[in-house]
């Protein structure tokens, strides 16, 4: 019998893109005096064991990480200025030793530690054969905020090799499984100026109602 989940979870934070619609770099964006990295390596260490931040430009974040977290040096292919996310999952997960890597983009504002602890008690009926486990959306996987085999990084590999980058199209391959949500807003990431006039808003007014009922 599995006395704790934590015991077979890893968590790896993505960091490696380049921000280009934002303007700016979303993982030093700051939210309640927090970066959007900190706060989502922070909701990492409630469920898994072990963080690991993904990172071209890793130096740059040593600053602000929690501590605890542990660095990866995403390293360019093809002379690129940032890998596709797939290439950064798979450099992360060669240091993984637990069953499950419970993967997380950086700029996911309003995920919280209670959503993915009780996300992470529904791994024990995921069937053996099943690869990943991950919300859904009407265009496909939600790849940046759910669960994967660690046994899964041969066939990402591969993936990889033969000149696949896209997430969706590797893992139409693969037996998934749906994580499914009550309240999908926990997936709201943020791209743009906009976006984040959004999600800054949202939590301000999620403070003053709190402030008002207490």
């Amino acid at each position: 019998m599995i006395e704790s989940t934590t015991d077979l979870i890893t968590a790896i934070v993505l960091a490696g893109g380049e921000s280009t619609r934002m303007g700016k770099d979303k993982a030093l964006l700051t939210l309640d005096n927090e970066t959007l990295l900190s706060r989502i390596c922070l909701v990492g260490q409630e469920v898994a064991t072990s963080v690991y931040v993904v990172s071209p430009w890793i130096e740059k974040y040593q600053s602000i990480l929690p501590p605890g977290c542990l660095k990866v040096k995403e390293e360019l292919v093809l002379n690129a200025k940032s890998n596709a996310p797939t290439i950064g999952f798979a450099q992360g997960l060669e240091k993984v030793q637990t069953e499950w890597v419970l993967l997380l983009a950086c700029d996911l504002t309003h995920l919280s530690s209670s959503q993915v602890k009780q996300w992470s008690r529904a791994l024990t009926t995921v069937l053996p054969t099943t690869m990943a486990f991950l919300p859904r959306n009407a265009k496909g996987w939600e790849a940046l905020c759910g669960f994967y085999r660690r046994n899964c990084l041969a066939s990402l590999n591969a993936y990889i090799n033969n000149g696949g980058r896209s997430f969706q199209g590797w893992l139409a391959n693969h037996q998934v499984a749906e994580l499914k949500l009550r309240d999908r807003t926990c997936l709201f990431n943020c791209n743009t100026p906009t976006d984040w006039q959004s999600a800054t808003n949202k939590i301000k007014n999620a403070s003053q109602s709190d402030r008002y009922t207490s």
